[in-house]
């Protein structure tokens, strides 16, 4: 039995305050805690809250509650107007539309997160049993603790849509109030007002909800079937209309704008670089020192001079090609290729079948150029490691000690033991910005790390120290009793691996380039010039994110770049905001511990300032930063922001964001699964907001105000035709015509509305200052929901008038003509309303007429069969039709000739 204590920041888990862990080895049953499961959970219910959660969030919509409260009334015999299944079917069945989509959404959700961990497992145990101690699992990962619960998150056009169903819904109440005091508050008049309240409840549409949800899937469904952009997940199939009133994007950088595909670039030696074009010259130095067949021309003079200066270079370039691939994480792993196994390939270090594996993709870029210069590696395991050299040896190093990279020490190091001479090296690799303290003095360190960030490299700086025996012991020694201390037991071992890296060798700076990926920068350009302005959060430096950012053109070549220098109060904080505020039109570059004064003393002032900047880069951004930044812009502009990231440490700012796009790249799906959209390639970006987020967003907008029409109109009818009859609260139409209206009858050409589009796709994508128009919220406002109140007011009157003045003796032939006409005026306003025609919408108008005509065959307790074949209703109908449909025809031409939207002259 053994037992270790763990009480330095553990949180039980990933809440309260921090806990001693007492974790014991081989004794699960002494276990006296429970953990979290060590998976992938991205569900927002449970089984038990799956039903409670989707009706909670259902009901919390004014929209729902009032129909749920309507539904309900019709329990109290004096308040009933008809037979209960024309309220309580409707909101039946909009929730089990809505349940079913949640429903579906979670399944999927789950499926992808087991298989998610499946592949976790399987990697794990891919090379047999694994032994090992996790004392960090679950909720309590640190990735997890920076991150937020999955939400579910309501769009701004159901927000809107909402607030729009509370003006009907006002605009319910003063009708029924003046229909009250037009019979002078006479006998029980609250029960009257309550009767008139369910009498025009028609104004607030029923069918709304289910046919944006229903719209909202139709999109989703398009969005996966666009082989444009291949791969695209939708993960939440209630935003898409967000996709189309982005304002600010806020990007990471490694693997979102580039290909997280390192490639070495670059050696420094301080005297001598070697470049691309160069390399092989540091493979023939490496051949030299191994061959030992270092020769100079005959020809030359001064031979030994020349051999001097050739064997000390050799030297150098050769103890900086053996630092790079003995100082890593890297392991090489050997796969059966088919011809050979794995055993085998393992057994003769065969090229062909050697996979490697590193916790980054930086690591393994190093190792791979090694290999291209001609030192290998070929073998590791927990204590050793094998090089092969161009001529086939094999060194052998025992590794000692290693000291693992870590975001607060931003270094690693190793110390081994080279078998053949016997001689201890401790190899040290990091940022320039730790190990220039490190190193031995030089002119030219800081000078060439900047030189090189520039040119977009990520610099690492490599050193090395020369141990003797009883040295190393002594550390050893010391290194071991910190390790066993209760007390600071961290800070204790820190100390004694710092009095070792004191007065290093500098032996060379590497320079890797991670490249962007396809298409980024013609992206970025579309992007900026539909208006939305792109933010890049990093957690790389500096130099390295502001060069990415104008190899980019985030940064327009026109466009000077502010860089915001290092703060550390409010004083100096207050200084730069001034110098900042003076500028114009310019980037702004600002690093994590500088955004943190900022917004510590000056968080208006600052988000004030940054949201003016055509582009803003934050570099050394830590995950719970950029979420912050993502709520700020929320909090201070009111603006839709979309994240896009693809790595763990980008979740919460997907999470936060009002649309979170995830790409899924080379450090896993974290990002992907917690997104709710899901793309290969970040150039896949511009479509989906360009063409999809706009069509979705006009269609719903389209589609809403049609809906509030359809039901305006028999609301209006409806108040005619009480007032007309002394203001009795009788319906009008009963039974199976109030629910056939907003159903078979119009449904199909009303939502066929969600294939409507202004301009092609490539025409969206050609012209993305069309995107810049929806950012206004032009497409559903206040003015075009006056207008349509209009329309309907003026219709719903026309008709139910129209109907009164020609109808003959009976009051059945009004029912015919009224709702025929209504019918018809239904069908031929959806006709106005398309822009560009699709065959699925000829066909859905042609279907509910026939459905319409087909029915009066069994509507004959509502309608008179016998009176609708006749000459004289088909004339009325006719009549009361052409009025209250052309002139908003006659206007719709007159609007198009004289005051033509913006995209008309993009499709003529």
């Amino acid at each position: 039995m053994q037992n270790s204590r763990c009480c330095d920041c553990l949180r039980c888990c990933g809440r309260g305050d921090p806990r001693p862990r007492t974790v014991w080895l081989g004794h699960p049953e002494k276990r006296d805690q429970r953990y979290p499961r060590n998976v992938i959970n991205n569900q927002k219910y449970s089984l038990f809250t799956f039903l409670p959660g989707v009706l909670f969030n259902q009901f919390k919509y004014f929209f729902n509650l009032y129909f749920l409260l309507l539904a309900c009334s019709q329990f109290v015999s004096e308040m009933r107007l008809g037979a209960l299944y024309t309220y309580w079917v409707p909101l039946g069945f909009v929730l089990a539309v809505t349940i079913i989509r949640e429903a579906v959404e979670e399944i999927r959700c789950y499926m992808r997160d087991k298989e998610v961990n499946s592949q976790i497992y399987s990697k794990l145990t891919a090379r047999g049993t694994v032994v090992g101690v996790v004392l960090y699992t679950g909720r309590e990962l640190r990735s997890v603790m920076n991150t937020s619960n999955p939400r579910s998150k309501i769009g701004l056009f159901d927000l809107e849509v909402n607030c729009l169903t509370k003006i009907l819904f006002g605009a319910l109440v003063v009708v029924s109030l003046v229909m009250v005091a037009l019979q002078h508050f006479a006998g029980r008049w609250y029960l009257q007002i309550i009767r008139f309240l369910l009498l025009f409840s028609n104004i607030i549409p029923i069918s709304l909800r289910v046919n944006l949800d229903m719209g909202k899937i139709v999109y989703s469904w398009v969005i996966r079937r666009d082989s444009k952009i291949p791969g695209t997940v939708v993960r939440s199939s209630t935003i898409p209309e967000q996709l189309g009133r982005i304002s600010y994007l806020l990007t990471d950088k490694t693997g979102t704008l580039t290909q997280n595909e390192m490639v070495f670039k670059r050696l420094h030696l301080g005297t001598v670089a070697y470049g691309l074009d160069s390399m092989d010259e540091v493979q023939s130095h490496i051949f030299s020192i191994y061959t030992q067949q270092s020769q100079d021309p005959p020809t030359l003079k001064g031979p030994t001079l020349t051999t001097k200066v050739r064997k000390t270079m050799s030297s150098r370039v050769h103890e900086a090609v053996k630092a790079i691939a003995l100082c890593h994480n890297v392991t090489p792993v050997y796969e059966s290729n088919g011809v050979t196994d794995q055993a085998e390939a393992e057994k003769h270090y065969e090229d062909s079948c050697r996979v490697y594996q590193a916790s980054s993709p930086d690591e393994v870029a190093l190792v791979q150029w090694t290999e291209s210069v001609g030192l290998t590696l070929v073998g590791r395991d927990q204590s050793s490691m094998q090089l092969r050299t161009p001529g086939g040896q094999i060194l052998n190093f025992t590794i000692l000690q290693i000291f693992p990279f870590t975001y607060e020490s931003k270094r690693m190091g190793i110390i081994v033991r080279d078998e053949s001479t016997g001689e201890i090296t401790f190899y040290m690799k990091g940022a320039d910005v730790v190990m220039a303290g490190i190193v031995q003095y030089n002119d030219w360190l800081e000078e060439e790390c900047g030189n090189m960030a520039r040119e977009g490299l990520r610099v690492l700086v490599v050193a090395k120290k020369s141990l003797m025996e009883e040295q190393y012991q002594d550390f050893e020694a010391r290194y071991v009793q910190a390790k066993l201390s209760v007390h600071d037991r961290s800070l204790k071992v820190a100390t004694v691996i710092e009095s070792l890296e004191m007065e290093m060798e500098l032996l060379c700076l590497t320079g890797v380039e991670d490249q962007l990926q396809t298409d980024v920068r013609p992206t970025l350009e579309t992007l900026r010039n539909a208006g939305i302005k792109v933010w890049m959060l990093t957690g790389d430096k500096l130099e390295t994110a502001t060069c990415t950012a104008k190899n980019a053109h985030l940064v327009t070549r026109n466009q000077d770049i502010h860089i915001f220098r290092l703060v550390t109060n409010r004083g100096e904080a207050h200084l730069e905001l001034n110098a900042f505020r003076r500028k114009h039109d310019c980037a702004l570059v600002i690093s994590g511990d500088s955004l943190e004064v900022c917004l510590k003393y000056y968080e208006y002032e600052f988000m004030e300032l940054a949201c003016q900047c055509p582009a803003v880069v934050c570099c050394r951004c830590a995950p719970t930063q950029k979420a912050q930044i993502v709520r700020l812009l929320q909090e201070r502009t009111g603006k839709l922001t979309c994240a896009v990231g693809d790595g763990g440490n980008d979740v919460s700012m997907i999470q936060e964001s009002d649309c979170g796009v995830g790409v899924e790249g080379k450090e896993g799906k974290q990002a992907s699964l917690a997104a709710d959209f899901s793309v290969t390639q970040f150039k896949h970006l511009g479509r989906l907001l360009m063409v999809h987020g706009r069509n979705s967003y006009k269609r719903s907008a389209a589609l809403s105000q049609f809906v509030i029409h359809r039901s305006l109109c028999i609301s209006t009818m409806q108040a005619v035709f009480s007032s007309v009859f002394y203001f009795a609260s009788v319906p009008l139409y009963q039974g199976f015509l109030i629910i056939g209206y907003s159903t078979i009858y119009t449904m199909f050409p009303v939502f066929s509305l969600v294939l409507d589009k202004d301009v092609k796709s490539e025409v969206a994508m050609l012209y993305p200052e069309l995107y810049k128009d929806l950012l206004k919220g032009r497409p559903l406002s206040y003015k075009t929901f006056l207008i349509w109140v209009l329309i309907s007011v003026y219709q719903g009157s026309i008709i139910m008038y129209g109907a009164l003045l020609l109808f003959e003796s009976e009051f059945v032939h009004i029912v015919a003509i009224s709702f025929t006409s209504l019918i018809l005026t239904e069908l031929l306003m959806v006709a106005l309303t398309i822009q560009t025609w699709h065959w699925l919408m000829i066909v859905a108008e042609l279907l509910s007429l026939s459905c319409y005509i087909a029915s009066l065959v069994f509507l004959h307790e509502f309608i008179d069969v016998y009176f609708i074949a006749t000459v004289s209703f088909l004339w009325k109908v006719t009549v009361i039709t052409l009025v209250s449909c052309l002139p908003l025809y006659v206007l719709k031409y007159l609007r198009r000739r004289f005051s033509p939207p913006s995209y008309s002259k993009l499709t003529s």
